[in-house]
């Protein structure tokens, strides 16, 4: 009788395998390969990083943050467009799905330019949006993997009204600048003071002592896009870089 054939199979083609939680690292891992090796095929240096609601809409109640979310992103666009050494400097980066999402990457090709959407997996509400630059988009299963990505290129931060997710992502980033795990400094805009006073008391942070008066010197209030825009040209430095940004005290070169 002949032998029976074997069965095994190489283990990287093994979908089994690679979906079983001993090979949690290797998709944890991939999650960080997958865009390190897109944005050095596609010479991204930095970002300029929008959070907020995915449930905002353009004729929404709040509509106005979806439309100024949209305008500021192209402003944004455009100056990186104009400078000299432009390809890959300053591009717009969101969480790849709709509401605030949607409005920082429609903004981005209103101007003509390209733009980074980092989704993540989730039953409700988050699907990709349109308007991402096709091969600047990313899909995640870890949450922490994406944060990564969102704090790794950013050079600024623009955070418009939102709810747990988007405060989520923004006490990540401000506890990164509060506790020095970032050797530069990114700059914090919260998009519409009235909203942000009002759903977080920092005054009474600073009353009982939990967070310092200086801490509040991490974030600035802005509520127009000409003035963030504005804001970010006076604080950014535009240079010829070619290190994409150190996070957490590690840097990588070798794109």
């Amino acid at each position: 009788m002949p032998a029976p054939e074997s069965k095994s199979q190489i283990a990287y083609l093994d979908e089994k395998f690679l979906e079983s939680d001993a090979a949690r690292p290797l998709r944890i891992l991939a999650e960080y390969l997958q865009p390190l090796d897109a944005f050095c095929r596609e010479q991204i240096k930095d970002t300029i990083v929008f959070f907020g609601s995915a449930r905002l809409r353009e004729n929404g109640p709040l509509g106005h943050y979806y439309r100024e979310a949209r305008s500021l992103a192209r402003l944004i666009t455009e100056w990186s467009m104009s400078l000299s050494i432009s390809a890959g400097r300053f591009v717009v980066c969101s969480g790849g799905g709709g509401g605030i999402m949607e409005a920082a990457n429609r903004g981005a090709a209103d101007a003509g330019g390209r733009s980074i959407g980092l989704n993540i997996s989730l039953p409700h509400e988050q699907r990709p949006n349109p308007y991402i630059t096709p091969g600047l988009g990313f899909e995640f299963h870890y949450f922490f993997m994406r944060k990564l990505w969102f704090a790794h290129l950013a050079k600024a931060l623009i955070v418009f009204p939102g709810g747990f997710g988007t405060l989520d992502e923004l006490t990540e980033i401000i506890t990164l600048a509060q506790t020095k795990k970032l050797e530069r400094e990114i700059p914090i805009l919260l998009y519409g003071e009235s909203y942000w006073n009002e759903i977080i008391n920092f005054k009474a942070l600073v009353r009982h002592e939990v967070i310092s008066a200086e801490d509040l010197k991490l974030f600035t209030f802005i509520d127009e896009p000409v003035a963030a825009l504005e804001h970010l040209q006076r604080v950014l430095t535009v240079s010829c870089e070619d290190e994409t940004p150190a996070f957490a005290h590690s840097k990588h070169g070798d794109c």
